[in-house]
């Protein structure tokens, strides 16, 4: 059950710190928050805003509180196939696959656009929604590269068991460089604006932009866009990771048997959680920022990640208005970076990572799902925001620098 923390902060997480909550707060004081802010289970001190965050605003959007991530969130595919039938073949193969397929870490892009024959058709799409609507990209030349990259930090590619053995494909990626472009070039204009009219912040990171004015109207129209390219980033991700592993498992399997990407995937879900959307909540039209945080109206399907080396999970939102019919969207840092690397070393990481196919090194230990909370908690704070529809645990882990 939630906590009032402060007279406008409901409180869904059980272990939260007390900078946390003095963050969520001060955002919360913002004169145009309505009706509350909803602190997620996975919530955790963050710039501007803590990141687990439901912020519901009447007439104004904070772009840092969207975050320079615009559009991160997860995609998850199951297939037809179950564990039995990839029993003893070769997770290191599939790895480097992967690996060659997508490129991974900060600023490693595709050297060209013409391997896979479904990316130009995204590429021209997007293309022609930024002419559309106006978004100057001149900032981001190399955006059209970044397409199907993942990135580092936190982002991950992973093949995954759930609970009945059923086997699936799991990613988490976001806008990439181009999102990053268009969230500070906005965020310096909130920054700007509020200085020139001399409005007090808590903090800078809390600027914002007034509705009726050129310059959210301008925020929401780059927002769009890089909204949509995350959504497609993963799509493309997930086109060639299907691919890949398609090819690999007909290698494996005697006999050529079909098993052709479109035979494999029976059903898939790409959902944000860093954006802000129109929705109405407590009788009134409200901008929804969900920072660090999924839809969760009733009905609607989710995926929400733990860490590296920790289960994840399929959700059905419950519609719960009290927490603005939102969920978690992962473990949550319990660890900073730095302190993680103070903490741990990467024989720990290998020993949490036991009979899980992974790229060893010590470039992830700030990673090591002890650097997290326990998703199992998170999970069951989030009772009444979610149902569970799959629990999955992985047996493949990629990821980016």
């Amino acid at each position: 059950m939630p906590t009032k923390a402060s007279p406008k902060v409901l409180n869904y997480a059980s272990h939260v710190d007390d900078n946390t909550l003095t963050q969520a707060a001060e955002t919360a004081r913002m004169p145009f928050v309505h009706p509350h802010i909803a602190l997620m289970p996975d919530a955790h001190f963050g710039k501007g805003s803590a990141v687990g965050t439901v912020i519901p605003t009447t007439g104004a959007v904070i772009p840092a509180a969207v975050g320079v991530d615009i559009g991160c969130g997860m995609i998850a595919v199951q297939t037809r196939l179950r564990a039995e039938d990839i029993d003893g073949m070769d997770l290191g193969r599939l790895r480097t696959r992967i690996e060659d397929a997508i490129p991974l870490s900060p600023g490693n892009y595709n050297s060209g656009l013409n391997r896979f024959e479904f990316t130009r058709a995204r590429i021209d799409s997007l293309d022609e929604q930024a002419t559309d609507d106006g978004v100057d990209l001149s900032h981001s030349p190399k955006w059209r590269e970044q397409l199907g990259s993942l990135g580092g930090g936190n982002h991950f590619i992973e093949l995954c068991l759930d609970e009945r053995d059923v086997v699936w494909l799991f990613l988490h990626s976001g806008s990439r460089g181009v999102g990053n472009k268009i969230a500070q070039k906005h965020i310096k204009v909130a920054q700007r604006l509020c200085r020139q009219w001399w409005i007090r912040l808590p903090n800078a990171d809390l600027a914002y932009l007034p509705q009726g004015t050129p310059e959210l109207t301008a925020y929401l129209r780059d927002l769009s866009w890089a909204q949509r390219f995350a959504l497609e980033n993963r799509a493309e991700m997930m086109d060639r990771f299907v691919a890949v592993f398609a090819e690999w498992f007909g290698d494996n399997v005697p006999g050529g048997v079909d098993a052709g990407s479109d035979s494999l995937e029976v059903d898939r879900i790409n959902c944000h959680h860093n954006y802000t959307v129109r929705e109405t909540h407590a009788g009134k039209d409200v901008w929804l920022t969900r920072k660090g945080a999924i839809d969760a109206h009733e009905g609607v399907r989710g995926v929400i990640p733990g860490s590296m080396g920790t289960r994840s999970y399929v959700v059905r939102g419950k519609g719960n208005p009290a927490g603005l019919c939102s969920a978690p969207h992962g473990a949550g840092r319990r660890y900073s970076r730095s302190e993680a690397r103070r903490r741990f070393t990467a024989d720990d990481l290998a020993a949490r990572m036991t009979g899980i196919e992974y790229r060893h090194g010590d470039e992830w230990v700030d990673e090591i799902p002890d650097a997290y909370k326990d998703i199992d908690q998170v999970m069951a704070d989030a009772a009444d925001l979610v149902d569970i529809e799959h629990t999955l645990r992985q047996i493949l882990n990629v990821k980016g620098t």
